[in-house]
């Protein structure tokens, strides 16, 4: 009997160890299938996650286009002033994208007109202009003057050339079939549709004067073999051949001799003394002065300079117009100017001096404050160098993020090659 019960009660509880591990071994399984769900789960997240991601990196660049695609759409231009059909005038400028001419596009547009802006861009930057493109009333094209154009315009400002030294030194066939026969081609424009053409001519057909001041009546003490040759000279022939197209076709022609002009959208580099001077200033090189020093010149604001060109195109006066500061100064005064104005620690360097490198530059503007009741008194000279040197201090913390720093270009001349006779 007493070997029964243990036999019963050794059954019984082996029964309550197997039901006790079965339900341990249960308990296992279910924890691993769960922890294996836990685990499948975070793998699925995280590959969600790395999907999400690569998608949005696809998807930004897109969104960022869109964004630029919506600006452009509702893009916000300067004000412009509504001018009827019989006062709004089709405008036509060459090297409108250049320093003077986009200054004259912002007025022009200001005003109310339509304006045709033709450039090659050899000097003109697509940036000075940039802000008026797709505005119904302007028009960009890239178009060189030496190729004949055809377009209907009431009024042509011819202003394409190389204007610093450098510039139309390093290509000077260029400079002067730009003068020449690009000339011609807007002077036959011109012609064609009944438009008046002004020219912008320069201070540097007088070449390097004996008469100070010099005014319109003066005819000038220029080399016509010297490097500088093919703008002066160039420039003197694109005012015969205006006069000839007036006198003989009819044309109406306004001459502008244009007086030493500085002001933003100047280009960084191009030799001339303002520049020159702001952009060593500023990275704190030695202010290169050639010669003496004693060499005058007289700067005027680009606004100032493009109110006067308007008044010179919608006045009466056929025969040349100086515009320029009469307000003279010495190359030496005006690098210690922006020297203080910059604050900066350069010294100043004295090369040797360029060849036929004008010594007095200052215009007779009776004519102007007669004839067009003009004279640049808008924009005294240091706030006018203060808003360049603004420009060019931009310009340059633009250019180091884009990895180029502009230098001083010297006044030189491109070597030709060779040839035998």
């Amino acid at each position: 009997m007493l070997s029964q019960a243990l036999l019963r009660l050794a059954s019984a509880v082996s029964r309550r160890r197997m039901k006790l591990l079965l339900g341990v071994a249960l308990l296992a399984y279910v924890a691993s299938v769960w922890g294996n769900l836990v685990n499948m789960r975070s793998i699925q997240e995280n590959g969600e996650l790395r999907i999400e991601s690569k998608i949005e990196e696809i998807v930004e660049p897109l969104r960022e286009k869109i964004r630029d695609l919506e600006k452009s759409f509702t893009q916000k231009y300067p004000p412009v002033k509504f001018l009827s059909e019989k006062d709004r005038k089709r405008i036509l400028i060459t090297g409108g994208a250049g320093f003077v001419g986009s200054h004259l596009a912002d007025k022009l547009m200001m005003d109310g007109h339509e304006v045709t802006v033709v450039d090659n861009f050899f000097t003109g930057r697509k940036r000075n202009v940039e802000h008026w493109i797709g505005h119904e009333n302007f028009e960009l094209i890239n178009h060189d003057v030496v190729e004949p154009l055809y377009i209907e315009v009431d009024q042509i400002y011819h202003l394409a050339s190389p204007a610093s030294p450098p510039n139309y030194m390093y290509n000077p066939i260029k400079t002067l079939k730009t003068n020449t026969i690009g000339t011609l081609n807007m002077l036959g424009l011109a012609k064609r549709v009944g438009a008046r053409l002004l020219l912008a001519s320069t201070s540097e057909v007088y070449g390097d004067p004996e008469v100070h001041p010099q005014s319109e009546d003066y005819w000038g003490h220029v080399n016509p073999i010297g490097p500088r040759a093919c703008y002066d000279e160039g420039k003197r022939v694109a005012e015969t051949m205006c006069y000839a197209y007036m006198k003989q076709e009819g044309v109406e022609v306004r001459v502008a001799r244009i007086f030493n002009t500085f002001g933003p959208r100047m280009h960084m580099n191009d030799g001339r003394v303002v520049s020159n001077f702001i952009l060593q200033a500023l990275q704190g090189e030695p202010l290169t002065v050639y010669g003496s020093g004693s060499q005058t010149r007289a700067f005027q604001y680009v606004s100032d300079l493009v109110n006067g060109l308007v008044a010179l195109m919608n006045s009466n006066v056929s025969s040349p117009v100086n515009l320029g500061n009469p307000e003279e100064h010495t190359i030496l005064e005006f690098a210690q100017l922006i020297k203080n104005l910059v604050g900066s620690g350069s010294e100043i360097q004295f090369l040797s001096e360029a060849q036929d490198d004008p010594q007095k530059r200052k215009p007779d503007i009776k004519k102007a404050k007669l004839m067009l009741g003009w004279e640049p008194v808008q924009v005294p000279l240091e706030e006018g160098l203060n808003k360049a040197i603004h420009y060019f201090r931009k310009e340059l913390e633009y250019q180091a993020n884009n990895q180029y720093i502009p230098k001083p270009k010297p006044a030189r001349i491109k070597k030709g090659r060779m040839r035998h006779s």
